[in-house]
């Protein structure tokens, strides 16, 4: 990774950590599922079936990039970033920031309460059966 690459990752993960406090703290999981529409047409949440994007199943603590069974961006394979409240907040606010030249395409959602919703409804939804 280029210097100016890492140093950006690390300072959006800064940013990431004074955003993400309110989001761990008000995820509503009801009003995160309606969000989460604006995802589903390319992400499935709670099946391991890939779509457009990748499946979300299991996704907290996953490696960016790591689902064997889907075609990522060199970008997201490359990045480093694990999958937590801190780094989805990061991602889901700005996500072509937060992994320059993700496939990903979608601008992000701009308001801070529907990023903890459905944050909150990821990390209910996504859990692997045990």
């Amino acid at each position: 990774m280029k210097r100016s690459s890492l140093a950006r990752l690390l300072s959006i993960a800064l940013a990431a950590g004074w955003l993400a406090a309110p989001a761990l703290a008000e995820g509503d999981v009801k009003k995160g599922k309606k969000v989460f529409n604006k995802c589903r047409s390319c992400h499935s949440a709670d099946k391991e079936k890939n779509k457009v994007g990748p499946h979300l199943v299991g996704l907290f603590g996953r490696k960016a990039g790591s689902l064997e069974d889907y075609s990522y961006s060199n970008a997201m394979k490359e990045s480093d970033v694990e999958w937590t409240a801190e780094t989805l907040t990061a991602y889901l606010t700005k996500p072509k920031e937060f992994i320059p030249d993700t496939k990903m395409n979608f601008a992000g959602l701009k308001k801070e309460k529907q990023v903890a919703d459905v944050i909150a409804y990821l990390e209910e939804v996504t859990k692997k059966p045990e």
